[in-house]
């Protein structure tokens, strides 16, 4: 794959940690691409630097060395508010906590993100009822996360995560907390997103399971890159 055909680019990345005297590597030099439209599984045991690969490639951290791509753009030395400015337009998130505000609906849940944006309220009104029903939430729009089941939770975290229309969709461990048959559908509901809408998927997970959903493969261990390969199998997306 080719710099000008790449989504997003990273090029010996490292991250390093300062404890007191001693430096901790987090990311060893790590170099990889990502297509426009692909849906990518990021593996890795516990402590491999997984997520913090994933937090690097949606540009909620920046690499200690080296250097991120997105479209071309270098983003290394862009300050945080032009990183939030690009983060809020391109990249939707989704994380293994939900990390949805317990005392406001479902609705004003999803209707955040879009705030930031100067939509208009009756607008974010309109896509987030949208968004619910597109997830199969349209009875509990009016439901705090409490009341809800962890799917449920997550579907809400979905639909946040697609308000601001992005390019890329970054989830980390969306399946951790829920048992495996609700893993299933929520796995199933980000398979639509890329098939239907052509987003490009990036699930980092420690379950090797999920990699039967992906068209590319990215194995990390001890924070360097040990495989990276694009798959043809598709034996779950045919069910």
């Amino acid at each position: 794959m080719t710099e000008e055909k790449a989504l997003i680019k990273l090029e010996n990345v490292w991250k390093i940690y300062q404890l007191g005297k001693v430096d901790l590597e987090i990311l060893k030099g790590i170099s990889l691409e990502i297509a426009p439209g692909s849906f990518v599984v990021i593996l890795g045991p516990s402590g491999s630097g997984k997520s913090t690969l994933l937090h690097i490639i949606g540009l909620l951290d920046t690499p200690t060395k080296g250097k991120v791509f997105l479209r071309n753009q270098d983003t290394s030395q862009l300050s945080e508010d032009e990183l939030a400015q690009i983060r809020g337009r391109k990249i939707g998130f989704i994380f293994q906590q939900f990390n949805l505000l317990q005392n406001l609906t479902a609705l004003e849940n999803v209707m955040i993100p879009m705030v930031f944006q100067g939509i208009s309220e009756k607008e974010r009104k309109n896509r987030a009822e949208f968004l619910l029903e597109s997830v199969g939430l349209k009875e509990r729009m009016t439901h705090r996360p409490f009341e809800l089941s962890g799917g449920e939770q997550q579907r809400i975290a979905i639909a946040r995560s697609l308000s601001n229309n992005p390019e890329v969709i970054v989830a980390d461990e969306p399946t951790g907390n829920l048992d495996s048959t609700t893993g299933q559908k929520i796995m199933e509901t980000l398979i639509n997103l890329h098939e239907k809408e052509q987003k490009t998927i990036i699930v980092v997970t420690h379950d090797p399971t999920i990699a039967d959903y992906s068209e590319q493969i990215i194995n990390i261990k001890d924070g360097q890159l040990v495989s990276n390969h694009l798959t043809t199998e598709k034996v779950l997306w045919e069910k």
